[in-house]
């Protein structure tokens, strides 16, 4: 996936329409979908349960249905309005498959992933901190992956 159009025409726009643009956000955004899944697989490889771009994990989409997003039904339906209707259960929560296909829906769960943290976002400049914050509220201390790798991974192509 190229990714100064997934940044142009996908992460921009969806952080916008949900009120949480920052440059900082947008780069930590690609920086994870980079790292995750080098823009390239919808589902984790090997076995693993991590869905989408963003590889996240069933577990952790349901965590921020229940724990956060019940709790902000404003932007709980922004989020909804990302998805395909067919996807959408009697609670209005969206299936958590629609993160294989559906890459705005995608963008917009890792985005509220990172709004869960009460830490502010780092500079959008520095992508080794960016890739500190993914690693410590994304990718946890439990994670294989490493900010290494997140720097090697990061589209240079936006900065």
């Amino acid at each position: 996936m190229d990714p100064q159009q997934l940044a142009e025409y996908v992460v921009k726009p969806v952080l916008r329409k949900l009120g949480l643009y920052s440059l900082a956000a947008e780069r930590l955004v690609l920086g994870t979908i980079f790292q995750e899944s080098h823009g390239r697989y919808l589902k984790q490889l090997g076995n693993g349960p991590a869905l989408g771009v963003i590889q996240m994990e069933p577990a952790t989409y349901g965590d921020i249905w229940d724990n956060y997003l019940a709790y902000k039904r404003t932007l709980a339906n922004k989020v909804t309005e990302f998805a395909s209707v067919q996807s959408l259960d009697d609670d209005m929560r969206p299936a958590v498959d629609e993160l294989i296909g559906n890459v705005a829906f995608a963008v917009a769960m890792c985005r509220v992933h990172y709004l869960r943290v009460k830490a502010p976002l780092p500079d959008a400049d520095d992508i080794e901190a960016l890739a500190r914050y993914w690693k410590k509220y994304y990718n946890t201390a439990l994670g294989k992956g490493t900010p290494e790798e997140f720097v090697r991974n990061f589209p240079k192509a936006v900065l």
